[in-house]
């Protein structure tokens, strides 16, 4: 069983409504999926969100380099005896360590080379995924979020959050935020409810130990990337100096970050997600230490995901013992369309399945793809 073909879409969906935060605002999804398939006519998909201010990748350096550097990697390489409980390994083998070129980690793009040869290999077998991943629970428990709106806007998407039930929410901050937004979003939602800010980056010291002092009342779960990625040393005198707990998005993107993050011991919890960090294989690895070293996990997504990143990390959830938060499964409660046939988001509560089929377990639509793509990129083994 070999692949000997793959096609690359670069999207782009429109969202319903623009997300804004600290580093970005977008309105629509610019994932890549790569569809991989064999000698026997089997495909499987896999999904990356390229983001240069968390990698360094952008969507077109992205492509060029899972055409001329990964895809060559598993052309033509024979999956047969490859056992379906060390997919993860097996494939880490073949892309090999993530590749640094200066400021750039090709974690994106080696994450939808992954994942699309997992699917396949295990829909070829008529496999679900949970063969590689067992799952510890049925049901994933999703947050919502408040992105960085205004006042109207933050009070109606607190509500709706009420409506659904959800016990989790993050709220986008930035430099110019007020805890008043967050004393709003407390009385709408309640005591009872767990409350996370995320300010990607958007703080120096004296003015994140300023705020979150301030902010330290109203009982907040944890902080998310205060400040910029940089020297962990800084956001260990922050932690020691602010009654919340800290959380890492953008500084921990490899196990290089995250060693140096535990040696500083400069966070609480490590945000972690399967396109940032380079694939299910890696995504755990960084947990395991993670949780070694008694840091909490959270298990992230990126705006805009489509259904192919969102199964993968819902499975990967569902696997982890001691995941903390999970984000994600937005699908068409942010994008115009997704591109699979299964209903995708998260229900009430916050509550959604384990999928069951083959492979990631979802059925992507060929014709969204096509719909969607700004760019196709064929490539056969030769």
């Amino acid at each position: 069983m070999k692949i000997t073909s793959a096609c690359t879409y670069a999207l782009n969906i429109p969202f319903r409504e623009s997300f804004r935060h600290n580093l970005s605002e977008r309105d629509h999804s610019d994932s890549i999926v790569v569809k991989v398939t064999t000698d026997s006519g089997v495909s499987g998909y896999g999904e990356a969100v390229p983001r240069s201010y968390v990698t360094g990748e952008t969507r077109g350096t992205a492509v060029d380099h899972i055409r001329k550097v990964l895809l060559p990697r598993i052309m033509g390489v024979d999956f047969q005896r490859t056992d379906p409980e060390c997919l993860p390994s097996s494939i880490d083998r073949l892309l090999r360590a993530p590749f640094a070129d200066g400021t750039v980690v090709w974690n994106a793009s080696r994450a939808a080379v992954e994942l699309a040869v997992m699917d396949c290999l295990l829909r070829s077998r008529g496999l679900c995924v949970s063969r590689a991943l067992p799952p510890v629970r049925q049901t994933v428990m999703y947050s919502g979020v408040v992105g960085a709106c205004s006042a109207a806007r933050t009070e109606a998407i607190a509500g709706q959050c009420v409506v659904a039930g959800l016990r989790h929410i993050k709220m986008k901050i930035s430099a110019d935020s007020g805890v008043e937004r967050i004393a709003t979003v407390r009385s709408i939602v309640g005591p009872s409810v767990s409350i996370r800010l995320d300010a990607n980056g958007a703080f120096d010291l004296q003015s994140a130990t300023h705020f979150l002092r301030a902010a330290a009342p109203y009982g907040i779960d944890c902080i998310e990337q205060p400040m910029p990625r940089g020297d962990p040393r800084k956001l260990a005198a922050l932690r020691a100096a602010i009654p919340i707990p800290v959380m890492v998005d953008e500084s921990i993107v490899t196990m290089r970050d995250a060693a140096a993050l535990i040696a500083a011991e400069a966070a609480d919890f490590f945000n972690l997600r399967v396109s940032k960090c380079g694939g299910i294989h890696n995504t755990l690895a960084i947990a395991e230490r993670a949780t070694s070293a008694g840091i909490g996990v959270q298990l992230g997504c990126h705006v805009g995901e489509t259904a192919i990143l969102s199964a993968a990390g819902r499975c990967l959830a569902a696997h982890l013992p001691d995941v903390r938060f999970v984000e994600g499964s937005y699908s068409t409660r942010l994008l115009v369309e997704d591109i699979a046939a299964e209903d995708i988001p998260f229900g009430s509560g916050g509550r959604a399945p384990v999928f069951t089929r083959p492979g990631f377990g979802i059925t992507v639509q060929e014709a969204l793809l096509h719909k969607y793509a700004d760019d196709t990129t064929v490539t056969r083994q030769e």
